[in-house]
């Protein structure tokens, strides 16, 4: 009986979780996602919201961006979706067999530990880590946002797909020359 209960395990879709605000999406989370999707049956690049983070892209938007690479750049396996609520709900909601995350430094690891712990505990959910790219290693969201900010956003050429490039460039036309971005400390929270 235990041949049999191994058989159907096996026989289970490996259903990948990359979840993320991605905005802006990155090279970093691109690759993330290209060296991701050989690992699982199926991966889903999960779009949440942050309350606590005040957005550049609408969630349509990033969807809207992040379908447009995925179908250039990626196979038939990787989906896009958004979601609202805690990832581990909607990671059960889709049968998700494992979280996929990015790890850029040591400071990466320190926080995605204690995430990938607590997922396990109260949800019972896998984590799989990948290193991030060399050329990505220090990429973040939060510092495109900053130097899309404040500065020349055709320096962020090499941290950015094309599609995120001009509607960065867009977006800060609409809003007269500037993009919402507030700066956190990360000792004080404010």
């Amino acid at each position: 009986m235990p041949a049999q209960n191994n058989q159907q395990a096996t026989d289970k879709p490996k259903i990948g979780l990359f979840p993320g605000t991605f905005d802006p999406i990155t090279n970093g989370h691109l690759d993330i996602i290209k060296r991701g999707q050989s690992l699982f049956d199926r991966l889903i690049v999960a779009i949440g919201t942050n309350p606590a983070k005040r957005s550049i892209f609408s969630l349509d938007e990033r969807k809207t961006i992040i379908s447009e690479l995925v179908a250039e750049h990626c196979g038939p396996q990787v989906e896009v979706d958004a979601f609202e609520g805690l990832t581990v709900d909607y990671a059960r909601s889709v049968g998700a067999t494992a979280i996929l995350r990015g790890l850029r430094n040591v400071t990466d690891l320190n926080f995605e530990f204690q995430l990938a712990l607590t997922n396990r505990a109260i949800a019972e959910i896998e984590t799989v880590f990948v290193m991030s790219g060399e050329a990505y290693g220090f990429t973040s969201s939060t510092l495109i946002k900053q130097i899309a900010a404040g500065g020349e956003i055709d320096r962020l050429h090499p941290l950015l797909p094309d599609n995120v490039l001009q509607r960065l460039k867009q977006k800060k036309e609409e809003l007269g020359g500037t993009l919402p971005w507030k700066h956190v400390d990360h000792l004080t929270g404010e």
